[in-house]
């Protein structure tokens, strides 16, 4: 099956943080998405791999994306070297995405980073051909590099290079990051206290996207950074 986008995350939750609102746009114009969680996060203080996996279907139900896996790496212990690589081109060239979405290129949590450097790299590694994988039945599989790869905003506030307009798709949005009730605050919640089970926390994804959002003159944006100048056809594409 080839999509037009595949977002990955380092945990089940960072896609639908950094870029849920995009995703739910994308899927709501007739593009296939899919979804790839490196980790259960099983090393999280709060929730387990059984609770987290059920809240991920949720979410991607949600966001309405065609597919969501999880590759099982180790939290907090996974590496950017061959082994994990070939594991995310396998991925690629199964399926042939024209655009990447993967974690910040920088931010708290070490995951983030060490996920955005994998999956960037195995974006660049999936178009050398003489890098030999082979699909579920054995099968060869041809190179494939996506077209762009762009990088979300996690938890610090980084500059983004391009802002998407998702002022229609906020509430889906914070609909599919709720669905991880285990991780962030309810009303209820009796989960150990960390930096993202307060109900400010959830408030700060609305208050970015407003944010993000009056810089282009809309109600609520998603940033992201690039790996390369953006190509426009004509420079009235920027209006």
């Amino acid at each position: 099956m080839k999509v037009d986008i595949l977002a990955f995350g380092a945990h089940p939750d960072d896609v639908e943080l950094g870029c849920g609102g995009t995703i739910a746009k994308s899927v709501s114009d007739g593009k296939l998405v899919g979804i790839i969680d490196l980790t259960q996060g099983e090393m999280g203080t709060n929730g387990s791999p059984e609770i987290r996996n059920k809240e991920a279907t949720k979410a991607a139900s949600i966001l309405g994306v065609k597919f969501r896996e999880n590759l099982e790496f180790k939290d907090v212990y996974f590496k950017n070297d061959e082994a994990h690589q070939n594991k995310i081109i396998e991925l690629l060239r199964l399926y042939k995405p024209e655009i990447v979405l993967c974690n910040a290129i920088e931010d708290r949590h070490i995951d983030h980073r060490r996920g955005s450097d994998l999956v960037s790299h195995s974006c660049f590694l999936s178009g050398l051909s003489k890098i030999e994988t082979s699909d579920s039945s054995g099968q060869k599989q041809l190179p494939w590099r996506p077209k762009v790869v762009y990088h979300y905003i996690q938890w610090k506030e980084i500059e983004p290079d391009v802002v998407v307009d998702v002022s229609a798709f906020l509430d889906k949005k914070i609909s599919a990051v709720k669905a991880f009730s285990s991780q962030f605050y309810t009303s209820d919640s009796s989960k150990e206290f960390t930096p993202i089970t307060s109900q400010n926390f959830i408030e700060s994804v609305r208050y970015r996207a407003f944010n993000l959002g009056r810089l282009i003159g809309v109600d609520a944006g998603e940033g992201f950074t690039t790996e390369r100048y953006p190509s426009v056809n004509s420079i009235t594409d920027l209006i």
